[in-house]
């Protein structure tokens, strides 16, 4: 039986954070974007939208924790645009998961940490 290939829509990969990790994420095979601002987050965020593209999107921690709208609603949203963050280059210590807090408060523990096995 013959069946027509199905069309699949590619996923988009975009790194958009600090400089000093742009060329990393272009050698693995992300569209990267220096230095963005907030603005220029927003702007590929609503064509993202807009053209209801998929995309495993890489923010550094200063845009992940930027006040974006259209970041928390990508976020809240969830579907075709995943968005993950990695932690400053100067200060990887000072990272923490989003979830951390939700999982600390479902087993009832009370201390600091980040993604760790601790």
């Amino acid at each position: 039986m013959n069946q027509a290939a199905s069309p699949t829509r590619a996923t988009r990969m975009l790194f958009l954070g600090d400089a000093t990790l742009t060329d990393g994420f272009r050698l693995i095979g992300f569209e990267t974007r220096a230095d963005p601002t907030e603005e220029e987050l927003e702007e590929i965020l609503h064509q993202l939208v807009t053209d209801r593209q998929n995309a495993f999107v890489v923010l550094d921690h200063r845009l992940s924790t930027s006040s974006a709208p259209l970041l928390a609603r990508v976020r809240a949203e969830g579907g075709r645009i995943i968005i993950t963050e990695v932690p400053p280059l100067d200060a990887p210590e000072q990272f923490h998961c989003k979830i951390d807090e939700e999982v600390r408060s479902l087993l009832g523990e009370q201390r600091g940490g980040g993604c760790s096995d601790e």
